[in-house]
């Protein structure tokens, strides 16, 4: 992983438009009286008009399927690269103050050889307010503040502090929402900027640390005691760890591609990323200088960077279990069952950094534990809703087919529409949708995602033509499915079901990319280790010796169309993209290309006029 690219630097622009409501007047009272006086013979009474539905609307609840109609800055869109609000907020923005806030441990998170005491540092803006006025808190929190090279010589200076509002969502907040109502806190993970203790990344000392922070906000004389967390990345994914065992104060969360566990993270089915093997010691190194502030040491300090080997080479054999370090680091599970706050939850289906499979089945996972949740999903990578700039760089198959559409002008309005109700009970509740993009760049909103509609078309291998059945470093194999009358509108998760058979080794892995086969389009794809042959995270063992498996397969979330008489072509391969070969790679596995094996395509249809097609605001024909 390249921690460069989970920083970004933007600059945010602040819009204004007047949008002033229109209050119709009443008919004149005197006209009134007469019809009254001559009730009796006129038969009824007059009334005054009801005003214009349209004329008394907040420009915030603009419908969803309306907002392509808003006066919304294209120029400005075009030149800052992030949306922004349309109506400026009237508040002043008062100096920033910084707070050290001191966390109470357990035993098991203690630190040995220059131990301080535990403190999570905090800078805060907030507006000026009233006298009595109460104000919600938006915090974004995570290791990136002073975060890098650590000055060391020949690695490089360190990002900006917490004191600075950081390009990603701090400018962003400070520009667009403190104005209007709101305060900003940029908070720094244990172990990073000026917060104590050891980094401990994404594990229990991290997470009460977190919560301790929320918990803080939430009691300040000055705060309405409703917060939320808003991050990309690492920064979402602390959003899920303040919702793990959340404090009262915690109402909201908007997790932009942020992993919902580390395991979850680097394994897919079983399938190890690269990076997996130096990501915590990579964290531990951004972080560290040569201070004895950094002479700090916690128990997974040491039980991290080894666990991704012990899991890919042993994970049959107990490797992947020998401590609980994935577990704790296993945020969802917490969250489903202790959190009842609300999500917004935001990805990029091209998101190579933290999978969309993040995010589904998590969103229905979400709705049926009674969390209110809302998502937008484009086809964007590992990026915002709105940086046309950051999307317009997508190569063909990974996106480039929904850009312009894919950036979303709108998304501060959106945003803005949801905090309003969560953290100031102000306005309706949002709806409770999905808006996805498909890969073309039409966009749809659905109750949930995968929609409740859709129907499974399943397709028996042996009803399609391959070129081998050979899998390993050395050879692949292609399978081609036959072409439909109908058009293809697949969304969700499709899943492929292989019959496979070991050729003499105790392992195997089989990486699935599928293609419009006439276009040679890429639209998704799958992987599986034959030891997660059941999906999940618990291996298996497996006998070398010519055994059959059926390794369930399951592809990362797909929203695209496969127009009628098009072929789809499914490459097998030992690996692919930022994956791993497996310990058997140059042995491999056999695949049974026949009624054994199944592709099933989660299919819906939507017809051009169906209901739930909306349009974005068009910012790419903006003149010049």
């Amino acid at each position: 992983m390249v921690m460069e690219d989970e920083i970004y630097e933007a600059e945010i622009f602040q819009s204004s438009s007047d949008n002033v409501l229109n209050i119709t007047l009443g008919a004149t009272i005197a006209v009134s009286i007469i019809f009254l006086i001559l009730g009796a013979s006129v038969g009824h009474v007059l009334t005054e008009p009801a005003p214009d539905s349209e004329s008394i609307k907040e420009w915030w609840l603009t419908p969803l399927h309306d907002r392509h109609a808003m006066d919304l800055d294209r120029k400005a869109f075009v030149a800052q690269n992030r949306s922004a609000l349309p109506v400026n907020g009237t508040l002043e923005v008062q100096t920033y103050t910084e707070h050290f806030i001191s966390v109470d441990l357990p035993a098991s998170e203690d630190d040995v050889g220059f131990p301080e005491d535990d403190l999570m540092h905090v800078a805060l803006w907030l507006p000026r307010v009233k006298e009595g006025v109460k104000i919600p808190v938006i915090m974004s929190i995570h290791p990136y503040y002073d975060f890098g090279g650590e000055g060391m010589p020949g690695v490089g200076p360190d990002s900006n502090p917490n004191t600075v509002p950081d390009g990603g969502i701090g400018k962003w907040v400070y520009d667009n929402f403190i104005s209007h109502g709101y305060a900003l806190a940029q908070a720094s993970t244990f172990g990073s900027g000026q917060s104590t203790h050891c980094q401990d990344v994404k594990g229990l000392g991290e997470q009460i640390g977190i919560q301790a922070v929320v918990e803080w906000l939430g009691e300040q004389e000055w705060s309405n005691g409703k917060v939320g967390l808003m991050g990309k990345s690492y920064a979402g994914t602390t959003n899920w760890e303040a919702a793990q065992n959340p404090s009262q104060y915690l109402k909201t969360i908007v997790p932009i591609s942020g992993s919902i566990g580390v395991q979850e993270m680097f394994y897919r089915n079983g399938s190890s990323e690269a990076r997996a093997l130096g990501y915590d010691a990579a964290y531990q190194a951004a972080t560290a200088d040569l201070t004895t502030d950094e002479l700090r040491v916690c128990q997974d300090d040491l039980q991290g960077p080894l666990n991704p080997f012990s899991t890919q080479l042993w994970a049959h054999y107990g490797g992947a279990e020998w401590n609980d370090y994935w577990d704790e680091r296993r945020h969802l599970p917490d969250v489903l069952e202790n959190y009842r706050g609300s999500v917004y939850l935001v990805w990029g289906m091209q998101d190579w950094n933290v999978d969309p499979y993040h995010a589904f089945p998590t969103y229905q996972l979400m709705r049926d534990a009674g969390i209110p949740a809302r998502g937008i999903m484009g086809q964007w990578a590992h990026n915002y809703p709105d940086q046309p700039d950051r999307h317009s760089e997508l190569t063909s198959g990974y996106g480039a087919e929904a850009y312009p559409e894919m950036a979303r002008m709108d998304w501060a309005v959106d945003l803005y529409a949801w905090f309003e109700y969560w953290l100031k009970d102000n306005g309706p509740m949002p709806d409770l949708h999905v808006q996805m993009q498909r890969n073309d760049g039409k966009w749809h909103v659905e109750d949930t995602w995968p929609p409740s509609d859709l129907e499974w078309e399943r397709i028996t291998l042996d009803q399609v033509t391959g070129n081998g059945n050979i899998v390993n470093s050395n050879s692949g194999t292609t399978i081609i499915v036959p072409a439909s009358d109908e058009d293809r509108f697949i969304s969700g998760l499709p899943t492929l079901y292989l019959s496979v058979t070991t050729r003499g080794c105790d392992g195997g892995q089989i990486f699935a990319t599928m293609y419009d086969a006439t276009e040679n389009l890429r639209i998704g794809h799958g992987t599986m280790d034959v030891r997660y042959r059941d999906g999940g995270y618990e291996a298996k063992t497996v006998n070398p010796f010519f055994e059959t498996y059926l390794m369930k397969m399951e592809f990362n979330p797909i929203d695209a169309i496969i127009p009628a008489g098009n072929e789809i072509s499914i490459e097998l391969t030992e690996t692919g993209e930022d994956y791993l070969p497996s310990p058997c790679s140059q042995i491999g596995l056999s695949v049974n290309i026949d009624s054994t094996s199944e592709l099933s395509l989660p299919l819906i249809d939507r017809p051009d006029n169906a209901p739930q097609w909306f349009d974005v605001p068009n910012w790419w024909d903006v003149e010049e």
